[in-house]
């Protein structure tokens, strides 16, 4: 997709109302300092669009980014940052629920892992919660420019057994520093929205 405008439209707090969208939309979610804002970013062509921050925990909204009147992306909360109360977690964690349960036009979802490290327990049980909600998530790991090469096989094996991945699902290595994966996360958001249809994209 040729990017051509992009804008922050529609903001989510916890006791918002989740907008009626009439535009198909990609979800993004992932613990708080996984670069989820990073990927958006690099995504969109734009450098801080999407808040990146030195202090994890930042987006404690749904973010609806307008990709050229075509698409939202839609970054989620992140969840698993220590410093925030139990109550906030849950109610972030409550906000992504009514969200997974209830967006109408919600075509994919993206979990984003850090490829350096074994999967957590929170990540573990976003996957799970993802699974158990209707769809089949697409791993992106994160973070690829702080491994050697040589490394990057093993740590995509230690992602997928970490998580019990479903069979088919899909796992890119992404760095935002160097942009390596953006090209094939674009080819596959773009093959979602051609069909328009199912979520379960089969292994290449």
């Amino acid at each position: 997709m040729v990017i051509k405008n992009v804008s922050l439209d529609i903001v989510c707090g916890v006791t918002s109302r989740l907008p009626e969208n009439d535009r198909p939309e990609i979800a993004f979610a992932g613990k708080s300092n996984v670069g989820k804002s990073s990927l958006i970013n690099a995504l969109m062509n734009r450098k801080s669009l999407a808040r990146t921050s030195a202090q994890p925990g930042k987006t404690q909204t749904i973010n609806f980014y307008n990709i050229n009147d075509a698409v939202y992306l839609v970054d989620l909360p992140g969840y698993g940052y220590a410093k925030v109360s139990r109550e906030a977690q849950e109610q972030w964690g409550k906000l992504i629920e009514r969200y997974l349960n209830k967006s109408q036009m919600l075509k994919a979802v993206f979990l984003l892992i850090d490829i350096r490290h074994e999967p957590s327990n929170n990540d573990k049980m976003m996957y799970d919660w993802i699974v158990q909600n209707g769809y089949h998530p697409i791993i992106i790991a994160t973070k690829l420019d702080k491994l050697k090469r040589s490394q990057i096989q093993k740590h995509v094996k230690m992602i997928k057994q970490g998580l019990d991945l479903l069979p088919g699902t899909l796992v890119i290595p992404f760095s935002a520093t160097t942009k390596q994966g953006r090209e094939e996360i674009w080819e596959l958001m773009d093959r979602i929205l051609e069909t328009d249809a199912s979520v379960e994209i089969p292994e290449e």
